[in-house]
């Protein structure tokens, strides 16, 4: 399988992953024309992209669904209340209705849906199986069991590691803010997603993705500190990396 993260962050979510054959894209939350772009950094083509599957609806993770889906003929699945909340196509028979727990497959791919915490109508997030398991976890308040379950499972994990808990109470937002941040359906913080994959992690585990982190509230260095606590685990052997608002990661193979 193939992983890359097209963009993550505040500004723009969209995430790729394929098996050589057949590829979708988890969230379109960057302009057509920066897919596009950024499909061609590497070495893909959008003609070749089979699906858009949407975690929920705000703009960061819908903005380029509707352009995209409607210039590459390609169908979109997100959940009822997700498609009834935010814009994804003015085709509306593009947008294909997906449940929790339910098993999309496409090509060889299986996308399968999974609920979580965070302040959308309906937000879930994907795990893609094609021999081994990719789950794309950004965009929560707390690891709930689902979560869990899906660390334990997969071999690869894009996972939210949004910000450093004392530079977002120290840092310029307003209290309110900062408060729904913290909470269950806000987002996670570094010490939050690494210590649950701490906990949860299985060996079969070899890399980690941070992704979502917070341009404001967060630093590179210091998200990739908080995992340092994984030396705690003598049986894991998991590469950590970092994805980004301004460019794609490169594509990584497992």
């Amino acid at each position: 399988m193939e992983i890359s993260a097209l963009a993550s962050g505040s500004s723009g979510n969209c995430f790729y992953v394929g098996d050589g054959k057949n590829s979708v894209l988890i969230d379109a939350g960057i302009s057509c024309k920066q897919i596009v772009e950024r499909l061609g950094m590497i070495n893909k083509s959008p003609e070749n992209i089979n699906a858009i599957f949407i975690t929920h609806e705000h703009t960061d993770h819908i903005r380029g669904a509707d352009v995209f889906a409607r210039t590459f003929s390609v169908p979109i699945f997100a959940t009822k209340k997700t498609s009834q909340s935010g814009f994804l196509c003015s085709d509306g028979e593009k947008v294909n209705k997906i449940k929790n727990n339910e098993t999309v497959k496409i090509g060889n791919l299986n996308v399968e849906t999974f609920s979580k915490s965070h302040n959308a109508s309906d937000p879930v997030f994907f795990k893609i199986e094609a021999k081994k398991k990719v789950s794309v976890i950004t965009d929560l308040g707390y690891p709930c069991q689902n979560v869990k379950d899906a660390i334990s499972d997969s071999d690869f994990i894009c996972l939210e590691s949004n910000h450093d808990i004392n530079m977002l109470e120290q840092g310029p937002y307003p209290y309110f803010l900062k408060k729904w941040i913290k909470s269950d359906s806000g987002h996670l913080s570094n010490l939050q997603s690494s210590i649950c994959v701490l906990e949860y992690a299985r060996k079969k585990l070899k890399n980690i993705m941070l992704s979502h982190l917070s341009e404001i509230n967060n630093t590179p260095k210091i998200a990739l500190s908080s995992f340092k606590i994984l030396r705690e685990r003598y049986d894991l052997d998991t590469k950590i990396s970092l994805s980004t608002r301004e460019k794609p990661t490169h594509l990584i193979k497992i």
